[in-house]
């Protein structure tokens, strides 16, 4: 659905001759560098590992061939000045085998402003480049053991935006000064970013901070943004970069979600975050470069990189709105989770329901006939109004239940009878 809004505050945005101005990014150069982060020799980039630190290697020198100024851990020098090194503990390992901390680090730069007046804010622009590596909690795969899970989709497409951001403006900087980090630790609970903005960020005032993660699949022109509720001026901004080369935008209120911008709303930001939805290919080894299309994300990075122009070189600063964070259902414990195999679409439509936008071949949903397009209204007798009820009534289930799932399909209310999984 495009955004659409009545208000008019164009007193508020950047002129168009400063966006056209701007240099557009480069697919291929988007396809490089996915294909990189992905590449098997890094083993998927789980945190802690040797693969995951070659990547944020490879990204701290992206930065220094671009001259972006070093903004990690103070002190350091070289390629290490872009590295904010920390460890990542878990808790959902507090009660395992596995090991309890993750020596890790994220990599920052810094654009400083071109306005005496503007430069001491920042706009932050972040994605995580971890993934799942080998074996850790959270695939869907488990029948694939020990596979190399490479998230190119997850999130290498995510941080290749960032980097193509970061070479946009370094050639045309901003007003106020960008903040690029890349985020380890995401995978295991936004590890990363919530000890960066903790820890890290810049003295100043914060402008807004700008997410990607899974920017790599756009399908049917359509992008979901999250955050668009977080600042007064947000849906005007958003709605006017939109109108060189449109895309189809999903807008979401809610600054909290299960990305890194979660850990800078937290702080009191502005945030938006993008992304292209899930897929069947998430959380699993065939979440692979072949698979991205390149020529989408670089119409996601345009439309970012036009909303970045309008944040960074408006004269006043945003009016934050602050929301309460949404009270989530918690899974059961690990080996108790049930598993149905729906790919929810992650946007919040104007559909009461939860609509399936795909199911994974072999599993519980595709046994019982669950196809993409169905809209869950109901999960064994519990009305499902959108991804947070449809959440709850799945986890007050356990593997083993047979359930009635009811979907909308078309103009037909289907009856689904649904044996659950268990998810490992």
């Amino acid at each position: 659905m495009r955004l659409v809004l009545a208000v008019c505050c164009t007193s508020l945005l950047v002129t168009s001759p400063a966006i056209a101005q701007q240099g557009r990014a480069d697919a291929a150069r988007l396809q490089r560098d996915i294909a990189t982060l992905a590449d098997d020799r890094w083993e998927g980039r789980g945190t802690g590992t040797p693969g995951n630190d070659s990547a944020a290697a490879f990204i701290a020198k992206r930065f220094a061939d671009l001259k972006l100024k070093p903004a990690g851990s103070p002190g350091a020098s070289g390629l290490d000045a872009y590295l904010h090194r920390f460890v990542a503990r878990p808790a959902s390992f507090s009660h395992s085998n596995e090991p309890a901390a993750f020596p890790s680090q994220n990599v920052a730069a810094l654009i400083p402003g071109t306005d005496p007046a503007l430069a001491g804010q920042v706009v932050v622009i972040g994605a995580h480049f971890d993934h799942l590596g080998r074996g850790l909690p959270g695939a869907l795969d488990t029948d694939a053991a020990q596979a190399i899970r490479n998230g190119a989709d997850d999130n290498a497409s995510g941080t290749a935006g960032v980097l193509e951001l970061a070479r946009l403006f370094a050639a045309a900087p901003a007003k106020r000064s960008l903040l690029f980090v890349t985020f380890s630790g995401e995978e295991l609970g936004l590890l990363g970013s919530a000890k960066f903005a903790d820890e890290a960020m810049p003295p100043g005032r914060p402008q807004a901070m700008l997410n990607f993660d899974m920017i790599g699949r756009l399908r049917n022109d359509r992008v979901i943004v999250y955050g668009t509720g977080t600042a007064t001026e947000l849906p005007a901004i958003l709605e006017a970069a939109n109108r060189t080369d449109p895309l189809s935008i999903s807008p979401v209120p809610d600054g909290f979600g299960p990305s890194d911008h979660s850990s800078f709303y937290a702080k009191g930001m502005p945030v938006l975050h993008f992304f292209t939805d899930l897929h069947e290919d998430y959380h699993r080894a065939s979440d692979d470069a072949d698979k991205i299309d390149a020529a989408g994300t670089a119409r996601v990075v345009d439309l970012a990189a036009r909303v970045l122009r309008h944040l960074a070189d408006r004269p006043d600063t945003l009016t934050f709105v602050r929301q309460a964070p949404p009270v989530r259902a918690a899974p059961a414990a690990a080996g108790s989770r049930p598993y149905l195999g729906s790919v929810p679409d992650m946007a919040a439509g104007s559909t009461p329901g939860l609509r399936v936008t795909g199911v994974t071949p072999g599993s519980p949903a595709d046994k019982g006939g669950m196809k993409g397009g169905d809209i869950v209204v109901e999960l064994d007798g519990k009305p499902v109004t959108d991804l947070d009820t449809y959440t709850a009534a799945l986890y007050s289930k356990k593997p083993g239940d047979t359930i009635t799932v009811i979907v909308q399909r078309g103009s037909e209310r289907v009856s689904l009878t649904i044996t659950l999984a268990a998810r490992s």
